[in-house]
């Protein structure tokens, strides 16, 4: 039996999992992909302190060596479920089962989706959910982005100096995002604005081959694109503890403090209902879970 299970391997659960193991926890994470979370994605970190011009990926390959130093065990399973069995709780992957004294959901968040036909099939066959890692595949190319926040903008930015032409899609006339980079891409010859407007189909046989806009008036367009990057916001990856863990409109966990509804389980990061989600909250919210794991144990 592990003294904690903690499911997910981005920055909060392999946090939670350093702090368990320096208080001597028997740790168990688990992770349906690999670890680092959202943050792989990011090509340069700014606003973590004391750790400036870090990508990502590195910065998640450090956070998981150093779980590894200290000895939590990893192991690459998706979670399906799990039990409460008063002072045990069960564990639930799609390999087996594992018990533990407290569990620490870190799941984070996962695209957003338009629902559209194809949609699904057509990942790795020109949609994707994430520009830095595969917009190099269709450099001198036309693609387009769907959003209009920060990440939405930041991708059709990227995508401006590698692409032929990016065409970015936002169903309002004004971007949520920051002005200064919506300037930017305004100066830039190779990126059109398509506001008032929503992605409302793909035309695909085994790749994408276009995709149709309609307006706020009902009139559709045609644009001829080799790819989709769709950039329309996070959902919390919280299904598989739905009939068990109180969780707010949108699949939020209601957790102050890192608790949730069920005593011994707990929730970290992205997943969990707040006002910020950045990496130093993550990492803040995993070292927070772990302290309330040592006092359910009276460690």
């Amino acid at each position: 039996m592990y003294d904690v299970i903690i499911i997910g391997g981005g920055p909060a659960g392999l946090t939670a999992a350093i702090y368990a193991r320096r208080a001597n926890l028997k740790t168990l994470v688990l992770e349906a992909t690999a670890c680092g979370g959202q943050i792989i994605i990011t090509p340069d970190i700014e606003n973590y302190p004391a750790a400036m011009h870090i990508s990502g990926l590195d910065f998640a390959s450090r956070l998981e060596s150093q779980a590894n130093e200290l000895g939590a065990e990893i192991k690459f399973e998706e979670v399906t479920g799990l039990n409460d069995r008063g002072v045990e709780k069960e564990v639930y992957t799609d390999s087996g089962s594992y018990t533990g004294k407290a569990v620490i959901i870190a799941t984070g968040t996962k695209p957003r989706k338009l629902g559209l036909i194809g949609e699904d099939e057509l990942i790795g066959h020109g949609v994707s959910y994430c520009a830095t890692c595969d917009g190099s595949f269709y450099r001198g190319r036309v693609v387009a982005v769907n959003g209009g926040g920060n990440t939405a903008l930041d991708d059709a930015l990227f995508l401006s100096n590698i692409a032929e032409k990016v065409y970015l899609i936002h169903r309002r006339d004004e971007f949520r995002g920051d002005a200064e980079t919506v300037e930017k891409l305004k100066a830039k010859e190779n990126v059109e604005l398509v506001l008032n407007s929503n992605v409302t189909k793909l035309d695909y046989d085994k790749k994408l081959n276009s995709i149709e806009v309609t307006d706020v008036n009902g009139a559709t367009r045609k644009l001829d694109v080799a790819a989709l990057f769709i950039a329309i916001g996070r959902m919390p990856a919280t299904e598989a503890f739905a009939d068990k863990i109180t969780m707010l409109d949108g699949g939020y966990i209601d957790g102050e403090y890192c608790h949730t509804n069920m005593p011994g389980i707990f929730v970290a990061g992205d997943c969990r209902n707040k006002e910020v989600r950045q990496l130093v909250t993550a990492t803040a919210d995993g070292a927070v879970a772990v302290h309330e794991v040592l006092k359910l144990l009276n460690k």
